[in-house]
C-alpha cells in the first residue's frame, strides 16, 4: 500500500505543507529536505501520479524573480510552515504576474557580491531578499544594487529600498493586553534568545501594553529560550529545575517558544490555563496540535509573499518610485492556553 503525503510529512517530522512543496518541485524548502522527501516518498511507495502534472512548468514570460532566502544562523529561517506559507505567497504572486520564480539560497560567509553578480548576468528582472535574520551590516552588499529589489520580514531605518514585514509591535502590544485583561496579572515573557528585528519589535509592543496598563516594565519575569520547540522545552526544563521564579501568564515571541515551554511546564506539573497561560506569535500549525491549543497572533504568512511580489512588479514597470514600508497587520486567534 502507498504512503500518504500525509503519512510522508509524519514520518519524516515536517510540515504537510514542507512535503507538498519538495514533492511539487516548489520553492520554500532546502535542496537537502527536498531530496530527503523525495527518496523517502521513492522508498515507501508514494503515488507520483498523484501530483499535477502542471506544477512543474514554468509560467509565462516576463522574465524571473529570484527569492533569495538569506540564512545566518538558521535559528529562526527553517523549514517550518512559516516560510511554507510565505514562499507559497511568492510562489502564486509570481505565476499571476506571469513571472518565473527561482529561489535562491545565501549564508553568512558567502561571497555575496560574487553571488549578486552571477544572478544579475542571468537575467534576473528583480529580487525578493528574506532578511529575517538579517543584521543591517549584512544588507550592505545588497543596498549596491540598482535591480528592484524588496526586503521582506526585516526593516533597517537606514536603508532606502521597499520593505514588506508583520507588524511586530501591533502582534505583541495586543498578545500582551489581552493576558492582562484575561489574568489580572503581570505578564512574563518567553523571549527568545536569538535577537532578531522581529523580536526586539515584539518586545518593544510587549513592554508598551505593559506600561499601558499602569505597570512597570522591570517587574516582568523574563527567560530567554531558544526559538524551536526542543531547544525552548530545554532551556524552560533546567530555568525550572533550578527554582527560577514563574509567572502567573506569559507572551513568547513564537509558537515554538511557546509550545516548548508549555511542555516543560507541564512535565513539572503546572496546568495550563490553570495555573498560568500562554500566548504565541505566528500561529502555526502547532498551535492546533498540543494541548492546550495555543492562543497565538495570526500573520496572514501567504498574503505577505503576495503583496511582496505585487509591490516588486509594480516598482519593475515605474520608471520613477518611492520607497515604502509596507507592515501587514496581525489579528489575535483565541484557543484555550489562556
Amino acid at each position: 500500500m502507498s504512503i500518504t503525503a500525509k503519512e510522508l510529512a509524519k514520518l519524516l517530522n515536517l510540515s504537510e505543507a514542507a512535503i507538498s512543496m519538495a514533492l511539487n518541485n516548489k520553492p520554500g524548502v532546502s535542496t537537502k529536505t527536498r531530496k530527503r522527501v523525495t527518496e523517502a516518498a521513492k522508498q515507501h511507495g508514494y503515488d507520483f501520479t498523484r501530483l499535477n502534472e502542471d506544477n512543474t512548468a514554468l509560467p509565462s514570460t516576463n522574465g524571473t524573480i529570484y527569492f533569495i532566502i538569506y540564512r545566518k544562523h538558521g535559528a529562526v529561517v527553517s523549514d517550518t510552515p512559516f516560510f511554507s506559507q510565505l514562499s507559497e505567497g511568492i510562489d502564486c504572486g509570481c505565476k499571476r504576474a506571469k513571472y518565473y520564480l527561482n529561489v535562491y539560497y545565501l549564508y553568512e560567509g558567502d561571497d555575496i557580491e560574487s553571488h549578486l553578480t552571477q544572478i544579475l548576468n542571468q537575467g534576473c528582472k528583480g529580487i525578493v531578499l528574506l532578511g529575517t535574520e538579517m543584521k543591517e551590516e549584512d544588507f550592505r552588499p545588497f543596498s549596491k544594487l540598482t535591480l528592484p529589489l524588496i526586503l521582506l520580514d526585516n526593516y533597517f531605518e537606514t536603508i532606502t529600498k521597499d520593505c514588506v514585514l508583520i507588524n511586530n509591535v501591533q502582534g505583541s502590544y495586543q498578545a500582551a493586553n489581552y493576558l492582562i485583561s484575561k489574568c489580572k496579572s503581570q505578564p512574563g515573557y518567553l523571549h527568545s534568545s536569538y535577537l532578531i528585528n522581529n523580536f526586539r519589535e515584539r518586545a518593544d509592543g510587549f513592554y508598551k501594553a505593559v506600561r499601558a496598563n499602569g505597570m512597570s516594565t522591570s517587574k516582568s519575569i523574563v527567560h530567554l529560550l531558544s526559538p524551536s520547540v526542543e531547544g525552548a522545552y530545554a532551556d524552560m526544563l533546567a530555568l525550572l529545575n533550578q527554582g527560577e521564579e514563574i509567572a502567573g501568564c506569559y507572551f513568547a515571541d513564537n509558537d515554538l517558544i511557546a509550545a516548548g515551554a508549555i511542555k516543560a511546564f507541564r512535565e513539572r506539573g503546572y496546568k495550563i490555563p490553570g495555573d498560568l497561560s500562554v500566548i504565541g506569535f505566528d500561529n502555526m500549525p502547532v498551535c492546533t496540535y498540543i494541548e492546550p491549543s495555543l492562543t497565538s497572533i495570526n500573520v496572514p504568512k501567504q498574503y505577505m509573499g503576495e503583496m511582496a511580489v505585487q509591490r516588486l512588479v509594480s516598482i519593475m514597470g515605474s520608471k520613477e518610485f518611492t520607497p515604502v514600508k509596507i507592515e501587514i497587520l496581525t489579528n489575535l486567534v483565541k484557543r484555550k492556553s489562556v
